[in-house]
């Protein structure tokens, strides 16, 4: 799925299933609430932080794919509200960051 194709499918599914959608105050919240669930699962899985029980370990792989979805699904609705084609914008931001940082990563000691 292109992210055009998943701009136009999220659309779809928000004026069919969900009626409408959030306003884009409502929505950023919603993001970062649902970023907030990804950092949280990246600390436990990643990080030092522990799960509170071995169930809530063996589940969280599928956890972080369905809340990585979430916030996935959040930004497309906002992309959608506000007119931003998400291929346009990280086409973009790519030659942004490409002229931008064309030496600063191959020459940062730091990444060796």
């Amino acid at each position: 799925m292109t992210l055009r194709e998943a701009q136009d499918t999220v659309d779809r599914w928000i004026t069919t299933v969900g009626v409408r959608y959030y306003d884009e105050l409502t929505n950023t919240a919603i993001l970062m609430e649902e970023t907030g669930e990804v950092a949280r699962l990246m600390a436990r899985l990643y990080g030092e932080q522990s799960f509170k029980s071995p169930a809530d370990e063996a589940a969280a792989p599928g956890q972080l794919s369905d809340e990585l979805a979430d916030v996935l699904f959040v930004l497309i609705c906002l992309a959608n509200q506000t007119g931003t084609d998400l291929t346009e914008a990280l086409a973009r931001n790519l030659q942004k960051k490409t002229a931008r940082d064309t030496d600063r990563h191959r020459d940062n000691p730091k990444l060796r």
